[in-house]
Order: structure tokens, then C-alpha cells, then sequence
């Protein structure tokens, strides 16, 4: 019984949600954007073949 009570209460966030602005300062963001200082890249991560395999550490243990 209480579902149509929690459908609305959703409906009435996110009607709130898509209508504010969320103190989004476009001047700002604007001016953030013109600057070009380029952010640092994210570190990427190895290629497969560059990789290290967890399992080198026994394959010595084989060749005996």
C-alpha cells in the first residue's frame, strides 16, 4: 500500500533534481574552460604484454 506514497516521493526528487541548478557557476566554468591549462593525464595502466605475470614467481620453482 505504501508504493504509490514512495512513487511520488521519487517523482517529486527527481523532478527536483532535473530542474535545479545546483549551484552550477557557467561563468566559471566558462572561464576554466578558455584557460587551456591541460589537466595531467590519468595514469594508464600496463599493457598486457608489459605486464607482470603473478605467476613468475614460481616458475623457477619448475625447472629444477
Amino acid at each position: 500500500m505504501g508504493r504509490g506514497r514512495q512513487k511520488a516521493k521519487d517523482a517529486k526528487i527527481a523532478r527536483q533534481l532535473k530542474y535545479s541548478n545546483h549551484g552550477l557557476d557557467l561563468r566559471d566554468l566558462e572561464r576554466e574552460l578558455i584557460s587551456g591549462s591541460p589537466e595531467p593525464a590519468p595514469p594508464t595502466a600496463p599493457e598486457p604484454d608489459e605486464a607482470e605475470d603473478p605467476y613468475d614467481q614460481w616458475a623457477d620453482d619448475d625447472e629444477r
